[in-house]
């Protein structure tokens, strides 16, 4: 691999860290030094579109031309441009989402000695050997669907709220579309947490030492397998495991869910309900003022049920 692979830290490493989806620097670029002519060209410039497109209203068909690039470089062997191509394919960029194929790919460039598709596959599990045809054959990718967020009935207010979100905070609604739909958790609740803990500031860190997007305390980033808690991915992917083992512990109760997010299992437990503590009731109040349901669908084999359930509802 090139030697300044990790200060390139792909596709999503700029959905955690920039007020833009896929802005890229000089330096950036730089890191396809030892790439062949050839391949280089079809990063680089792939690269542009995903920078320039990102400002303007075409950013899916800048995005769709990036992944035809990558594609190019795919073919010819390129862990970095199959990377690339699997972060697009992960979060629904330009190409319909499909986690098989970005798992595949990362899987591919991580063989190669890829070090940012080895962590990405700490994510995404391989499941299956589907590659996308266009790495395979001189063929373009498919298109992504135009919409990439859209409301439904049931959560109104959370609705109106991502509606009148600025566009550099955009990039927070579809990186948790995507990992919320990886677990089976309705992105509206997340979307609503996110809203309540830290209205989508990616760097945020409380006085309690809570950080990023989904407010991760040092405890419940060792529980989940969270690294780097300011890492965007990964303080939602393991802001939604711990939400989707609280749907199940408490049975789909989207209130003691919430309230347990707030202030641990442990303590709703105790007080056999939302604890009477000021902070989490009005934390309570605000999670379900957005999201508006009170039911879940869970999961009852991640959890036993928490004791104060009287009646278990197995779905």
């Amino acid at each position: 691999m090139h030697k300044n692979v990790r200060l390139w830290l792909g596709v999503v490493s700029l959905l955690f860290t920039s007020q833009s989806s896929f802005a890229y620097t000089q330096a950036e670029l730089e890191t396809f030094d030892n790439e062949p002519p050839v391949v280089r060209d079809f990063l680089e410039r792939a690269s542009i579109l995903l920078n320039d497109g990102m400002t303007e209203d075409n950013g899916l068909e800048s995005a769709w031309k990036a992944a035809n690039l990558y594609c190019e470089a795919a073919r010819y062997g390129s862990a970095e441009g199959m990377y690339r191509l699997g972060m697009l394919y992960a979060f629904g960029r330009g190409v319909p989402a499909n986690r098989d194929y970005a798992a595949n790919l990362f899987g591919i460039a991580s063989m190669h000695g890829h070090f940012e598709a080895q962590k990405m596959l700490e994510t995404i599990e391989i499941k299956t050997n589907d590659t996308p045809r266009c790495v395979v054959e001189a063929v373009a990718p498919e298109h992504a669907p135009a919409s990439q967020y859209g409301g439904s009935q049931g959560s109104p207010a959370i609705d109106a709220y991502v509606a009148k979100l600025p566009k550099n905070k955009l990039w927070v609604v579809d990186l948790v579309d995507t990992i919320a739909d990886w677990y089976k958790v309705d992105s509206k609740l997340v979307l609503s947490i996110i809203t309540a803990e830290s209205n989508f500031k990616a760097s945020v860190k409380s006085n309690k030492d809570a950080r990023g997007l989904m407010q991760i305390i040092p405890a419940t980033a060792e529980r989940f397998n969270i690294k780097n808690a300011y890492n965007a991915s990964q303080n939602i992917r393991g802001g939604v495991a711990y939400l989707r083992w609280l749907l199940s512990y408490f049975r789909g109760d989207v209130t003691l869910a919430v309230a347990a997010y707030n202030a641990g299992e442990g303590a709703v437990d105790r007080h056999k309900g939302v604890p009477p503590y000021k902070e989490t009731r009005t934390y309570v109040k605000k999670v379900l003022g957005l999201y508006q349901l009170k039911r879940h669908d869970f999961d009852a084999s991640i959890a036993r049920a928490s004791p104060v359930l009287k009646k278990v509802s197995l779905k």
